[in-house]
């Protein structure tokens, strides 16, 4: 497909298709496999479940943060405009970097991968167990190659057209919230299940062979939870194809946000009320959602539920997918990132090369690790980024006073407060319980400063 250089994108996305951007580029693999890969680190059902909802309260505040600053700025890139105004190119530069090689990358990779395990549920070959090449320490498996196929299927829609990629959105989002519901209600409604399932409810219980502390394995749990709220700022890279963007993202941001929390905090409870947590933790491939499923509707059950994930994850991507190269390509309008992607294509005005950079990256980061460390070292970077984006929020108060802002935070100051004071906490502790994921996260933000250097130096002798 021919492309051209930019000549503006269109502004086609209503209130349903930015609501369903968040709800969707969230809902997607995280709360079908997080909750028992979480009872690996914290055995005690109401943390588990306060763990949920702390993560929907802190991710609401987020949001309300978000709000006033995607109001204020609607432009295409979203968080990575704000960082550039309220610090500098730099650390703008080092969160697109950051979101290209790790955090956006990061989690299509990750729900493609578990997109591709749920497929195993119908074909039991696509696993990432069943290793059909070895080269030294490398190996790739059937659920790697399955997920590839389907980032590049997904890349081709969303060049087709930013509104066919919304009616994507739209209908899959719709579908999974449905599918989850039902699984909900007959959880509760048709199980044999059990309110001692939630007993000892706040006993701290750590499986002594993890050897680390209770807060460490309460932060690493925690960024299970956080991969799964993780990607709802994604609205705001788009926000230059958002008719009224100064009323509907505010509104996306907020409806999104407290649509998703309450769902995920039912979900668990739902598990948990048919599998105690003890056994949530050695469910094979981590597949809690097909586990309770089965248990409460048989094969029927089974069935229903693994197609709903597979909608459900295959949505998400495609909400991932769309948001992601609008940053890359603005960050390419400021000459920061490869020329190309700049390019708009003639006819669909998508950003076509960006969408094909992010899939070849993507594609590759599919082959790089397990879905499990997948989520730890993106839910690393991507809080950290989050955190400095809301400290934004305070200095672009002091430094832009003039601006006109359509919608200002609720609760301000204390909801970004305490959204800044949580985010430490478990950046903190998630460094401490899982070093190296966290570690290797924290090496490609750093990597991303010579690479700056050299960007600006190009820059000064093109001008030169």
């Amino acid at each position: 497909m021919q492309s051209q250089l930019k000549t503006g994108l269109k502004r086609e996305l209503n209130l349903l298709d930015a609501t369903t951007l968040v709800i969707g580029s969230m809902i997607g693999s995280g709360i079908f496999i997080a909750p028992s890969l979480m009872a690996n680190y914290i055995q005690t059902p109401g943390l588990i479940i306060l763990l949920w909802l702390v993560g929907g309260i802190l991710t609401i505040f987020g949001s309300l943060s978000y709000a006033e600053l995607a109001a204020a700025m609607p432009r295409s890139g979203g968080q990575y405009v704000f960082l550039k105004e309220a610090y500098s190119p730099l650390i703008a530069f080092l969160y697109g970097w950051t979101l290209f090689l790790v955090i956006q990358s990061g989690f299509i990779a990750a729900v493609a991968v578990a997109f591709a395990k749920y497929l195993g549920v119908f074909i039991p070959s696509l696993s990432e167990t069943n290793i059909i090449f070895t080269l030294g320490s490398f190996s790739l498996n059937t659920a790697q190659i399955v997920a590839i196929l389907s980032i590049i299927l997904l890349t081709f829609v969303n060049i087709l057209g930013v509104k066919l990629g919304a009616v994507v959105q739209n209908v899959f989002t719709i579908l999974k919230i449905s599918a989850i519901l039902a699984l909900i209600v007959f959880s509760f409604l048709f199980s044999n299940g059990s309110v001692k399932n939630f007993s000892p409810i706040f006993t701290p219980i750590v499986p002594e062979a993890l050897g680390i502390s209770f807060f460490a394995a309460l932060a690493v749990a925690m960024s299970k939870a956080l991969f799964a709220y993780d990607a709802w700022n994604s609205v705001t890279f788009a926000a230059e194809e958002i008719k009224k963007p100064d009323v509907n993202l505010p509104r996306a941001l907020i409806l999104g946000t407290t649509t998703t929390a309450l769902i995920y905090t039912l979900v668990t409870m739902a598990y948990i009320y048919v599998v105690p947590i003890d056994k949530m933790a050695i469910v094979p491939d981590n597949r809690i959602a097909a586990e309770v499923s089965y248990i409460v509707l048989g094969n029927a059950g089974l069935i229903f539920i693994t197609i709903a994930i597979l909608i459900s994850t295959f949505g998400c991507n495609n909400g991932l997918i769309l948001a992601g190269p609008r940053v890359y390509y603005a960050m390419a309008n400021d000459q920061l990132f490869f020329k190309k992607a700049q390019m708009v294509h003639p006819k669909f005005q998508t950003p076509s090369v960006s969408l094909w950079y992010q899939c070849l990256w993507a594609c590759l980061l599919t082959l790089t690790g397990t879905y499990s460390d997948l989520l730890t070292y993106t839910a690393f970077a991507s809080l950290l980024f989050n955190l400095l984006t809301v400290v934004g929020l305070f200095i672009l108060r002091k430094k832009l006073k003039d601006l006109p802002r359509p919608y200002k935070t609720t609760g301000y100051p204390l909801t970004p407060i305490l959204y800044i004071l949580v985010a430490l906490f478990f950046i903190i502790y998630i460094f401490i319980g899982d070093i190296r994921n966290s570690g290797f996260g924290l090496l490609i933000i750093l990597t991303g400063i010579p690479v700056y250097i050299f960007m600006k130096k190009k820059i000064v002798d093109n001008n030169g």
